[in-house]
C-alpha cells in the first residue's frame, strides 16, 4: 500500500498557473514544494539562489495560495534544469502579493548557473509538507483515512520512514491536519516503530472503525534527513540527506557547529553540542550528496544553507574513514592507550614527542574533558598490528588528531611497546539528556 498526504486535482493546479506567473516544478514537488519558475515573454524560467531566503518563498507561497514559506532550499534542491533564468538577486520584505514586486536584477539579468536554482516549501495552507500531514492509506482502489485512537509516536516512525522522511517528531492526533474525506481504513494501529510500512502493525481490519473524520491522525516528520552509524542515537549520528529517491551523506570538509546547529533544529533535537567529523559513526556507502557546507547557524533546514552543489564533492567515503579510540589493558572509555582508525585498520600512535597537548585533543576529541597524564612506557599494553601515526605534535587547540602535524600515515621511527597513552579527566557532563 501506499500513503499520501492532501492533495489537490490536476484541475486545480492548471487553473492556478493560469491565473499566476509563478509555478512550482522539479524532482520531489509537490503542489506546494518544489522549484520556483517565473512566466515572461512566453516562456517559462527559473529564479536564481542568490540572496534567496524566507521572506522570498513567503511571497511565492502566498501568491500560490499555499500557505507560509517553511523553507527555502537553495542549491537546484528540486532539481536543475537548463533553459532560460529570468530572476536574480530578489530582494522580498515578505509582505508582496507577486514576485515582480520585489526588488531583482532584471528580468534574464543573472549572475549564476543552472545548479543554483531557488526552491519553496509552504505549509500547504493546512500545514502539511511533504513530510508532515495527514495519513492517509490507499486500499481496494480508494484512499482512506487513519483513525487516532492509539495512535502513537512508534506508528508515526513508520510512517516517517516510509515515506523517507527520517525521525517521526511528532504524532498529532483530532485532525490536526484537517479532516479527511470518505473512507476510513484503518482503526487501533499499534506498531512497535521498527516495522517498514503500516499495514505490517497490527490494526482492525481495513474499514472496521470506532471513529469519524475529526479523529484522523497525522503526522510530522523531521523531512528529507537522519542520523545513522555506529553508536548513533535519535539526536546524534551520521548525517544522511535524502535527494532524489536516494538516501547519501554529507562530506565532513568544513562542517562545524553552525552546520550541526542547523541538523540538530531540523530533527528537534535541541542545540548542537559537537560536530564530530572523519567518519565518527562509521563510513557510509553510495552516494554522498554534499559538501562544503557553510550555514549561518539560523537556517531551518539543511537544503537553506550554501554548499558545492547536490551530488559534487572531493573526498570520497574513503578519506573520512578516520576515528580515535582508547583501548588496553585497564583501559577505560577516558584513558587507555591511543588507537586510530584508517583506510579500514585500526593502529597505534608512537610516543615520540607524545606531551599534553596532544592528548588534550585526543581527549576533546573522545568527549573526555582535559588531558590529565601521559603515561608513558605502553602502560596499557603494547598493541599489535600497524602504526600509524608518529612525531604527532599538536597545539592543543585541534578539534581532532588529523588536523595535527605528524610523519604522516605508516611513517614511523618507534617500535612496538612505544604506544601514546592518555589518561582524561572524564566524560563531560552536559546537565541534558539530549545528545544532539
Amino acid at each position: 500500500s501506499n500513503f499520501k498526504f492532501p492533495s489537490i486535482l490536476p484541475a486545480l493546479f492548471l487553473q492556478q498557473w493560469k491565473k499566476s506567473p509563478v509555478r512550482l516544478v522539479g524532482s520531489g514537488l509537490t503542489r506546494c514544494s518544489g522549484r520556483v519558475e517565473f512566466y515572461y515573454g512566453n516562456i517559462w524560467g527559473t529564479v536564481c539562489d542568490n540572496g534567496w531566503d524566507l521572506n522570498d518563498a513567503e511571497v511565492v507561497c502566498r501568491e500560490l495560495n499555499c500557505g507560509t514559506a517553511l523553507q527555502a532550499p537553495r542549491s537546484a534542491s528540486f532539481g536543475a534544469v537548463g533553459g532560460q533564468i529570468w530572476l536574480d538577486n530578489v530582494t522580498c520584505s515578505g509582505n508582496e502579493s507577486s514576485l515582480t514586486q520585489c526588488q531583482h536584477l532584471g528580468f534574464g539579468t543573472y549572475t549564476c548557473g543552472y545548479y543554483q536554482t531557488a526552491g519553496v516549501i509552504c505549509s500547504v495552507g493546512s500545514g502539511s509538507t511533504p513530510c508532515s500531514g495527514r495519513v492517509e492509506i490507499y486500499h481496494n482502489n480508494s484512499w482512506g483515512t487513519v483513525c487516532d485512537d492509539c495512535w502513537d509516536l512508534n506508528d508515526a516512525a513508520v510512517v516517517c520512514r516510509q515515506l523517507n522522511c527520517g525521525p517521526a517528531l511528532q504524532a498529532p492526533r483530532s485532525a490536526h491536519f484537517g479532516a479527511g474525506t470518505g473512507q476510513i481504513w484503518f482503526d487501533n494501529v499499534t506498531c512497535s516503530g521498527n516495522e517498514n510500512s503500516l499495514t505490517e502493525c497490527q490494526h482492525s481490519a481495513f474499514g472496521s472503525k470506532k471513529c469519524g473524520h475529526d479523529k484522523d491522525a497525522g503526522v510530522i516528520c523531521s523531512g528529507p534527513i537522519r542520523l545513522v552509524g555506529s553508536g548513533s542515537t535519535r539526536c546524534s549520528g551520521r548525517v544522511e540527506i535524502y535527494h532524489n529517491n536516494i538516501w547519501g551523506t554529507v562530506s565532513d570538509f568544513n562542517w562545524d557547529l553552525n552546520d550541526a546547529e542547523v541538523v540538530c533544529r531540523q530533527l528537534n533535537c535541541g542545540p548542537a553540542l559537537q560536530a564530530p567529523r572523519f567518519s565518527y559513526f562509521g563510513a557510509g556507502t553510495g552516494q554522498i550528496w554534499l559538501d562544503n557546507v557553510a550555514c549561518s547557524g539560523s537556517e531551518s533546514s539543511l537544503t537553506e544553507c550554501q554548499h558545492s552543489g547536490w551530488g559534487t564533492y572531493i573526498y570520497g567515503h574513503g578519506n573520512d574513514i578516520f576515528n580515535t579510540g582508547l583501548t588496553g589493558s585497564g583501559s577505560t572509555r577516558c584513558s587507555g592507550r591511543v588507537e586510530v582508525y584508517y583506510n579500514n585498520i585500526w593502529g597505534t600512535v608512537c610516543v615520540d614527542g607524545w606531551d599534553l597537548n596532544d592528548a588534550a585533543v585526543v581527549c576533546r576529541e573522545l568527549n573526555c574533558g582535559t588531558a590529565v597524564k601521559t603515561p608513558q612506557l605502553a602502560q596499557f599494553g603494547p598493541g599489535t598490528g600497524q602504526i600509524w601515526l608518529d612525531n604527532v605534535t599538536c597545539s592543543g587547540n585541534e578539534s581532532s588528531l588529523t588536523e595535527c602535524k605528524h610523519s604522516g600515515f605508516g611513517i614511523k621511527k618507534c617500535e612496538r611497546g612505544q604506544s601514546a597513552t592518555v589518561i582524561c579527566s572524564g566524560e563531560k557532563n552536559f546537565g541534558s539528556s539530549t545528545e544532539c
